[in-house]
């Protein structure tokens, strides 16, 4: 069930990313963008994606509390009076009808079919956010903050993997990078300033380090080193690309945009594992009940003294300069023109070092 999470949380969230940024490229005139041909297949099987991968936390309650109830009642009951299965009803009821609704037009005929799918999309990431856990702690503000958190993630990302895998040429694309970048940097700035917001719902800031001892800040952790080498790319996709365009502007720019829409795809992973463990409450308590990460106990076997402390030593020090030459290697990549892969590659391990760093670093 945690690799299925994992999975379903991250083809999700790439459900409602192909849908907004389908609908949004194609309300733009086709002067400001190139052209974009999206298969029909694909918006409805993100459509009907987004019933099916939404149902994932109904099912986990399911799972837990039908051996005494029964199945059937089970499910009746969690649907019926769980905030969470309510709220999925509608989910499903808005994705069906977006789904019968996508099946007959072509979104580039009218702009109002791509507003009409658009508002539909945004319905459905507001039921996304009041079924949020940061919801259930504070209604109002809860479902604010995650549903600008998650709709600058979707924007953001959904028009960089539409325009990245469904673009048939590379035409006005520096016309593209002069409103997408600004677009994109105001995404990030939501998404970081939100993404804070909603780790004060679950934890104390200052005890960022102490709980890399569990799971969850195991998973923030790596979650949080994995968004540089994404930033390195959005990076090279917003700036460098543009100088290139100009000297040569039969540059495909193309691959270097797949090229981040993967390192996309891996934060929508290391999101989903996220959503599966268990936020810290009463960390002593959660250590004393489940022993702390398998990770951490790795690095870090035997009794564990709260506070815990960060304190990098030559060891850290030097895996943390290693780690920003791997990510100064993926700008290096491009401008020498080195084979793509090796920018990949080094993302991973730029990861990996800078993960290894922190956890030296602990004390």
């Amino acid at each position: 069930m945690f690799i299925a999470g994992i999975v379903s949380e991250a083809v999700l969230y790439s459900c409602f990313s192909l849908l907004i940024g389908s609908f949004i490229l194609s309300l733009l005139p086709k002067t400001l963008r190139p052209e974009i041909k999206i298969p029909k297949s694909v918006l409805l099987g993100a459509a009907l994606g987004i019933a099916i991968f939404s149902f994932l936390p109904v099912l986990k309650i399911v799972l837990y509390l039908y051996e005494d109830l029964g199945i059937g009642y089970t499910l009746t009951s969690v649907l019926t009076n769980f905030e969470v299965g309510k709220t999925w009803i509608s989910t499903g009821i808005i994705s069906l009808i977006l789904f019968i609704y996508l099946i007959p037009i072509k979104l580039e005929q009218k702009p109002l079919f791509s507003l009409t799918g658009l508002i539909f999309t945004l319905i459905l990431v507001a039921s996304l956010g009041w079924s949020s856990h940061a919801a259930s702690l504070s209604k109002f503000a809860g479902f604010l903050i995650h549903t600008a958190h998650f709709l600058a993630i979707t924007t953001w990302v959904g028009i960089l993997m539409v325009v990245s895998w469904f673009s048939q040429n590379h035409d006005h694309w520096l016309k593209f990078l002069k409103w997408f970048s600004p677009v994109a940097i105001l995404c990030f700035v939501t998404t970081t300033i939100t993404g804070i917001s909603l780790m004060t719902f679950h934890m104390e800031l200052n005890d960022y380090v102490s709980i890399s001892a569990i799971s969850y800040g195991q998973t923030l952790l790596i979650k949080h080193i994995a968004i540089l080498p994404l930033l390195a790319f959005a990076f090279i996709n917003s700036f460098l690309i543009r100088k290139r365009l100009i000297n040569d502007p039969s540059y495909n720019p193309l691959p270097w945009a797949k090229l981040e829409s993967i390192i996309v795809l891996v934060v929508f992973s290391i999101t989903g594992a996220l959503g599966q463990v268990s936020p810290p409450h009463e960390l002593s308590s959660m250590i004393r009940a489940g022993g702390a990460s398998k990770l951490f106990s790795f690095f870090h076997p035997g009794e564990i003294t709260f506070p815990i402390t960060f304190s990098p030593g030559i060891v850290s020090i030097t895996l943390f300069l290693i780690a920003f030459l791997f990510l100064a290697l993926v700008i290096v990549t491009f401008i020498k023109k080195a084979p793509k892969a090796l920018a990949l590659v080094s993302s991973l391990l730029f990861i990996l070092s800078g993960y290894i760093g922190f956890m030296l670093s602990i004390s």
